[in-house]
């Protein structure tokens, strides 16, 4: 099930396809939330520093598409998890050192 999908079709020039992967590269290199002037309106994405890529190259029937793909997780990365825990380790054991002392 998809939470949401939007999706965009539509004549470009080459400038203006080159102002949109600008601003889609800025996003990227900001990271965290993001906003996207997408023709009419705004889309706003949380951007996280590890990304996966696919890139795409069809040549046939007197065209070329070029396909760029970027997916991400909404869940927590693992890392953010560990720190997370680690936090929570950390105050449990001084938690439990405090009662200990108090006893």
């Amino acid at each position: 099930m998809t939470d949401l999908k939007f999706e965009q079709k539509r004549s470009l020039t080459r400038q203006e396809a080159a102002d949109q992967l600008t601003a889609l590269a800025d996003a990227l290199r900001e990271g965290g939330d993001a906003e996207l002037e997408l023709g009419p309106g705004t889309l706003g994405l949380r951007i996280p520093d590890d990304l996966h890529s696919e890139l795409e190259v069809e040549i046939g029937d007197g065209e070329i598409e070029l396909e760029i793909e970027l997916k991400w997780t909404t869940a927590p990365t693992r890392a953010a998890r560990s720190r997370t825990g680690s936090t929570r380790s950390a105050k449990t054991r001084s938690a439990k050192r405090t009662a200990a002392k108090s006893s």
